[in-house]
């Protein structure tokens, strides 16, 4: 009897999911030249008002997000026509994501070849370090800060070509609460997939912007404003250090809550958001009066002017931005750029109102570059930026981790997972 092969991850399309607080979605894409890609097919699925299993970028349902992570998944096999994606890159952050320098040191005793096999040795000694120092959080991602080879200093890994005795591998970890980790692992574990690697947010996003306009931009120092749904996140960065990481639990779902206060339903104040908000009433061009369906515990309809609904979006804006440019202006010497992204970036007259807020030159975040031209336009979104980064980081975790045997949750340990839940419930 001939011995079944065991499936590696390099005979996968590269899968990326983004569990965002309004939509999860999911990737598959193929490269077809170095940091070139093609889009095999995305799907989406919307999070239910009252049932969110995804806040502020916390997984708080994990049983309801596996069945979400499942069913996504599924619908993009079918769409891209294999038979299952059984994993999937992800990209993580959330409100109580901190950050810290850390390092681990390597003698050899001789110069020798430097294998990927001591870099991820490496790593996990610095995770367990930070972990086993306070076991109440868990390192969500270790971004490479830079390398010394025999003291010789290095921002890029080393490859397989280069030799050292003395190897030092610095960091900068990105950590949160251990429920975070938990409930991300638990997710995937009863969707019966596995996650092939995860990274955090604010690398990918990074990462996908150097990579469009230059590396030169990290050397130089930029700032990313990610603009989610439920939460605002400003990461400053410069020479290989992580400057800042801030995170606001408030976003664009918060400017719909203002909005419905003017007697709209959520479906509706959104609506209005998106087609019609902008944000500055100084940057309406001509105020134009709507009519439209109030909720219906008032019924009837209500009339407003675009330049009314501006002066709602400001308020709450105000109130959003104020600690994020705080933060700012501690390291706006140090930085050039400051780019916007994420679906709350595509609010009309966002870009002019931050620009006067900052004397750092601020601009879109783009990562069409890494996208075939016959990419369809409405995946050049900002909304779709983080799933973009994590394919390219995920194509760089493959060309380094090659041949990697397909893991997935096996039957009892997805109804480990359930039971437990369900005890927890009852609890």
């Amino acid at each position: 009897m001939a011995k079944r092969q065991t499936q590696t991850t390099d005979s996968l399309p590269l899968v990326a999911i983004d569990l965002g607080s309004d939509s999860v979605r999911a990737m598959a894409a193929q490269r077809i030249a170095p940091d070139l890609f093609r889009i095999l097919g995305v799907e989406e699925r919307p999070q239910k008002l009252g049932n969110l299993c995804v806040e502020q970028g916390i997984i708080t349902q994990s049983s309801n997000a596996g069945y979400v992570i499942a069913e996504v998944l599924k619908l993009l096999a079918n769409r891209i026509g294999v038979d299952e994606l059984p994993t999937a890159f992800i990209s993580v952050g959330g409100q109580s994501m901190q950050i810290v320098a850390v390092h681990s040191r390597r003698d050899q005793a001789r110069r020798k070849e430097i294998s990927q096999e001591l870099l991820d040795e490496m790593e996990r000694e610095c995770k367990e370090k930070i972990e086993s120092r306070n076991p109440e959080v868990a390192v969500l991602g270790l971004v490479p800060s830079f390398f010394k080879l025999d003291g010789v200093e290095q921002d890029e890994q080393p490859g397989a070509e280069q030799r050292a005795a003395l190897v030092e591998a610095h960091y900068i970890a990105f950590y949160g609460r251990k429920a975070i980790d938990t409930q991300l692992q638990k997710s995937f574990s009863q969707a019966g997939r596995s996650i092939e690697h995860a990274f955090v947010r604010p690398e990918t996003l990074l990462s996908t912007f150097a990579t469009c306009d230059g590396n030169h931009v990290l050397m130089n120092g930029c700032a990313v404003l990610d603009m989610g749904a439920q939460t605002t996140t400003l990461t400053a960065y410069k020479g290989g250090q992580y400057l800042l990481n801030k995170v606001i639990p408030k976003g664009g779902y918060h400017i719909t809550r203002m909005l419905e206060q003017q007697g709209l339903s959520f479906a509706t104040a959104e609506v209005l958001k998106k087609k019609f908000g902008c944000a500055s009433p100084q940057l309406v061009e001509k105020s134009v009066r709507l009519r439209v369906p109030a909720s219906p515990e008032i019924g009837g309809d209500i009339v407003i002017s675009t330049h009314e609904l501006a002066e709602t979006i400001e308020l709450k804006l105000q109130e959003i931005l104020s600690p994020v440019m705080e933060e700012l202006q501690k390291v706006e010497g140090r930085i050039q750029t400051l780019y916007i992204t994420g679906g709350g970036s595509m609010m009309a007259g966002i870009l002019e109102y931050i620009q006067s807020l900052t004397s750092v030159k601020v601009q879109y975040g783009a990562h069409n570059l890494l996208l075939h031209r016959d990419t369809e336009e409405k995946y050049l979104s900002p909304q779709y930026t983080s799933l973009v980064g994590t394919v390219l980081l995920g194509q760089d975790y493959r060309d380094n981790h090659k041949n990697q045997p397909v893991q997935k949750p096996g039957f009892f340990d997805r109804v480990k997972e359930s039971t437990l839940d369900m005890f927890i419930d009852q609890q």
